[in-house]
Order: C-alpha cells, then structure tokens, then sequence
C-alpha cells in the first residue's frame, strides 16, 4: 500500500488530531509523560520533513544540507532515546514484542539512510530522493509507534511519567553532546549543521 507523500499536510493533520483525540480520551496522559514526549518529536519531524519538500524548488544547497542535518540530529536523539529507555521498558511490559523488535530494525535502517544523507551532498543526482525516502520510511514507522506500539504501552500501566523524565534527560545528554562535536569540528560541513 503505497504511502501519502511527506508533503500532503492534511494527513499530517489528521495524525496529529487523532493523536490529539486519543490523549483526551484516555485522560491518563499528562504533559512531559514518555508518550507525550516521542509523539511531540514525531511531529517535528514531520514539519521539517515538509519543510524540506517545500525548499527543494527554492532553498540553497546550503539551506538543504543544514535542514537535512537537523532532521537527522532529531531522528538519532529520538531513535536513541527510545531505544535506550523506552523500547526495553515496553519489551518487558507488553507480550508482543515483535513490534519492537520489528522497530528496532527500522531505526537501523533510518540510520543507515540517514548515514548516507550526511555523507553526501544536493549535487549528487539522489539527496533529495534519499531525503525523501527516509521521510516516507519515518511516516511510516511513526504510524506504527502511535497506533499500535503506544496503546499497548498505556494498557501495560507503565510510568510513563518517570520514563518521560528519562528520555528528556537522554534527550538534552545527547544534544548537548552534538553540539559538542560541532564546536570541535572545525569543516565546512560542521558549520551546514544546525545548532542548539
């Protein structure tokens, strides 16, 4: 089943309400919780996804190489995050922890695109289709997470506030540690990279 283009805003909103709908629903969901804090990230990705889109026909290389830098700091942070905290804590809670072994390897495979977009550069003939792949790939994975892995990991009555507060902590440890690099690194591509 083909996926809706990175692009199309109405399904980004509609994710984005039916999310909306199942925290008020639930109720249990609280500001700052493990939930709250992945799907925020989810939708930031996102909006830089569909910025991206949009600068392909005007923003300079420069622009691109910078943009396509922040959407994989973001993805690694996030990827890191749930894969050190929260996929083990739902591994333990739930039965079916195929989805999460079936997310692991979907954030190797991110990884590796996005490996390969920072390595390359807008003048290869395919960056933007790399960037745009590994859109499509995140679209997809993230609609996995909110509407089957998080619903399980709500009924298995996790603290999903004392893990938000581990994944927030990681996520500004792991921030503060590529900004480090980027002050360190004294090459042109360092300076494309977006800073905190």
């Amino acid at each position: 089943m083909p996926t809706p283009s990175i692009s199309d805003r109405t399904f980004n909103r509609n994710t984005m309400q039916k999310t909306s709908a199942t925290t008020s629903k639930s109720g249990s969901r609280k500001s700052g919780d493990a939930i709250s804090i992945l799907t925020a990230d989810h939708a930031k990705v996102k909006e830089l996804f569909v910025r991206y889109e949009k600068m392909k026909g005007s923003g300079s290389e420069d622009e691109r190489v910078a943009l396509a830098k922040e959407i994989g700091t973001e993805l690694t942070v996030h990827a890191t995050a749930e894969e050190e905290i929260f996929y083990p804590a739902v591994r333990e809670a739930i039965e079916e922890t195929d989805l999460i072994d079936e997310a692991d390897v979907e954030h190797a495979s991110a990884k590796s695109l996005i490996a390969q977009i920072l390595e390359s550069s807008p003048d290869e003939g395919i960056y933007d289709a790399k960037v745009k792949v590994l859109g499509e790939y995140i679209q997809h994975h993230v609609k996995e997470e909110e509407h089957e892995i998080f619903p399980k990991a709500e009924k298995a009555k996790l603290d999903l506030a004392e893990l938000g507060q581990r994944i927030a902590v990681r996520k500004e440890e792991l921030m503060a540690e590529i900004a480090g690099e980027m002050a360190d690194d004294p090459t042109p591509q360092a300076k494309g990279r977006t800073k905190r």
